[in-house]
């Protein structure tokens, strides 16, 4: 028979030995899943490592060749400048290579080099390259002036074949080259029309000494003899070429007639020319630039462009 006891009446010693009889239940704790760390992962921790060395061995390699290629080892012993050069002294040349020559064979700055040639007055182009075991190379190619360029605020300058404006010192040949001046960009447009000035003129056995081109476009020429031509704005209606040609085809019979007085000649009118005769002659210019173009010479009606 089963009897219950009230513990609350029994003495703390009795109630301990009560509850120690009692059967316990466990209660079990449910067991965590296990985290796997960096250092838990041998495959990943062997492709890191392996990572590293390879960036180890690359950096200490990269620094190795740094310092072989550094040490005195390939001095540069000459530099042979293999183009003839007309205009570009032994002196320049020497000043070109003193300021940018640093390095040995492999770490010589050939761009360096290269700029520093072209910042002599006459070279238009440089190349610069390496020839084993000691050698630099530089090819330059020199600017071939075939006129003289007026700047606006009068300073004179060279053009080149190419219709390029560079600086260099005036020799007493290029004094005679022709002169050029006209607005910023332009040498190429008056290069081209003096090629075909001259062609023109070659029947006259003339050419042109001075051709100049206003920021309004207006041409202007003056040859060999001294005749100043005033040519105008080209139009489509009134061409450059059209007025240069009229000129060609009766610039003799005017200059038989006038005895060879001419000082200049203005194109610009639509069906013939003025002419403008020096002090001695100017009364007699009047009386033939008055006659029909017909006959010859010159109408001054319907002015052109100026």
């Amino acid at each position: 028979m089963t009897r219950l006891v009230d513990l609350s009446r029994l003495r703390p010693a009795a109630r301990k030995a009560a509850a120690a009889a009692r059967p316990r239940v466990e209660r079990r704790r449910k067991p965590r899943p296990a985290m796997e760390g960096f250092w838990d992962r041998p495959p990943l921790m062997n492709i890191v490592a392996d990572t590293l060395l390879l960036f180890g061995i690359l950096a200490l390699s990269y620094a190795l060749l740094l310092a072989v290629v550094r040490l005195p080892l390939f001095p540069l012993k000459q530099v042979v400048v293999n183009s003839p050069i007309d205009q570009v002294t032994q002196t320049q040349v020497e000043y070109a290579v003193q300021h940018s020559l640093g390095g040995n064979f492999f770490t010589v700055d050939l761009d360096g080099i290269r700029r520093s040639f072209e910042k002599l007055p006459w070279v238009r182009k440089a190349s610069v390259r390496r020839y084993w075991p000691d050698t630099l190379e530089i090819e330059v190619e020199e600017h071939v002036a075939v006129a003289r360029w007026r700047q606006s605020s009068g300073e004179m300058r060279l053009v080149n074949q190419q219709g390029e404006v560079f600086n260099a010192v005036l020799a007493g040949s290029q004094q005679r080259l022709p002169l050029f001046g006209g607005p910023e960009g332009s040498a190429p447009q008056i290069l081209a029309h003096y090629a075909g000035f001259n062609k023109m003129l070659s029947p006259l056995g003339r050419t042109a000494r001075t051709v100049l081109l206003s920021p309004r476009q207006a041409w202007q020429l003056k040859l060999d003899d001294g005749l100043l031509l005033e040519l105008g704005r080209d139009q489509d209606s009134h061409s450059i070429e059209e007025r240069f040609e009229r000129f060609v085809g009766t610039y003799a019979a005017v200059q038989a007639r006038l005895e060879s007085q001419i000082a200049a000649i203005d194109m610009r009118y639509p069906s013939g020319f003025a002419v403008h005769m020096r002090a001695p002659h100017q009364e007699k210019a009047r009386k033939i630039v008055a006659q029909d173009v017909v006959q010859g010479v010159a109408s001054v009606s319907g002015k052109g462009n100026t």
